[in-house]
C-alpha cells in the first residue's frame, strides 16, 4: 500500500515546491498535452489513456494550483476548457528541457519518431542551455545554491 505523500508546499527549496505542484508524471503530461493544445477533459483522457478519476484529481489539483483556469467551452455549453495559465505556460521550458534529456539520454540511435520543432519556421529547437548573467554557458559544476541572506 503506498503512503500519503508529503507535503512539499512550505519546503525551503525551489526544487522542492516545485514538485509539490508538478511533480506527479500525470500532471507533467497533461501540462505536455495542453501546449499540444488540448483543453477538454475528454481530449486528455483519450491521449493519455488515463483513468477518468484520476485525471480528474490531477486537473482539479493543476486548477488550484494556477496552472490551468476552467473557462466555458464555446463549442458546448455542457462542457468548460482547460486553458494554461500564464504560470502553466512558464512550464514550457521545463517541458522542453525535459524533452531534450529524453532525446540525449532515453532513445537508442534511430529509434526517437519526434522533434520539437519551432512553430514559425520548422527547425528543430536549439539545445537548451544554462548560461551565467553574462552569457557565459555554464556546466553542471559551474553553479551553487546560497543563501539569499548572506
Amino acid at each position: 500500500m503506498r503512503g500519503k505523500r508529503t507535503d512539499l508546499r512550505n519546503a525551503n527549496c525551489g526544487i522542492a515546491r516545485s514538485l509539490g505542484v508538478i511533480g506527479d508524471w500525470w500532471s507533467l503530461l497533461i501540462v505536455r498535452d495542453a501546449f499540444h493544445g488540448l483543453e477538454r477533459f475528454g481530449e486528455f483522457q483519450k491521449n493519455l489513456g488515463l483513468a477518468k478519476n484520476i485525471l480528474s484529481t490531477r486537473l482539479k489539483k493543476l486548477t488550484e494550483d494556477g496552472i490551468f483556469t476552467i473557462e466555458p467551452d464555446p463549442a458546448s455549453t455542457l462542457s468548460h476548457r482547460y486553458v494554461l495559465t500564464p504560470k502553466g505556460e512558464r512550464l514550457a521550458t521545463i517541458v522542453v528541457a525535459l524533452w531534450q534529456w529524453g532525446e540525449e539520454n532515453c532513445f537508442e540511435a534511430g529509434e526517437l519518431k519526434f522533434d520539437m520543432v519551432d512553430r514559425e519556421n520548422g527547425h528543430t529547437l536549439a539545445r537548451l542551455q544554462l548560461t551565467a548573467q553574462d552569457g557565459r554557458t555554464l556546466g553542471p559544476r559551474d553553479f551553487q545554491v546560497r543563501s539569499i541572506h548572506d
